[in-house]
């Protein structure tokens, strides 16, 4: 196995890891874990990745789970390579800081050519999207008080990052 996984690739098998899933199932707990928020997956691409993922004889399907539905849909789970792959990545994730490129980064950059008043309503407007982001975390947060250790840790992860953004753009604004 050569090339490495996506993020969204990594998700998808980490969860798959976790316990055989079908699409539908991954995107209820993408959803649910308020994944979107740190990784890029779209529903409309758990099914591609999947296949992906198969393809690279990483998951394969591990049966039919009709679930009363006329049409089956296929549980896939892990395969020993793809656990492999998965526990390695993760690890290489976890241990590597890895360059981030907000558009906050490229908007500061370019700040001389923003006129002050516009200046203040920008950052107004992101401090409120930040609240109403941390807000939002936190509620998915509350709303999983059984989840396992590392979706908590998640989600305090989150929580930190939007703490720290909120706190340097009141310092930030204060200069401003």
């Amino acid at each position: 196995m050569t090339a490495e996984l996506t993020p969204a690739e990594l998700t998808l098998l980490g969860l798959l890891v976790e316990t055989p899933r079908h699409g539908y199932e991954l995107e209820e707990v993408i959803t649910a874990r308020g994944m979107r928020e740190w990784t890029e997956i779209g529903f409309s691409s758990i099914y591609y990745l999947l296949g992906k993922l198969r393809h690279r004889g990483l998951i394969a399907e591990a049966e039919e789970a009709s679930g009363g539905h006329p049409k089956a849909r296929k549980v896939y789970g892990p395969t020993p390579e793809g656990r492999r792959v998965c526990a390695q990545a993760a690890e290489r994730a976890i241990a590597e800081p890895r360059p981030v490129f907000p558009p906050l980064l490229i908007g500061l950059a370019n700040l001389p050519v923003v006129p002050p008043d516009r200046l203040r309503d920008a950052l107004d407007r992101r401090a409120a999207a930040l609240a109403e982001r941390h807000e939002a975390v936190r509620q998915a947060a509350a709303a999983q008080p059984g989840a396992p250790d590392f979706v908590h840790a998640i989600f305090d992860f989150a929580l930190w990052q939007l703490a720290a953004e909120q706190a340097w753009l009141s310092d930030f604004r204060g200069g401003a």
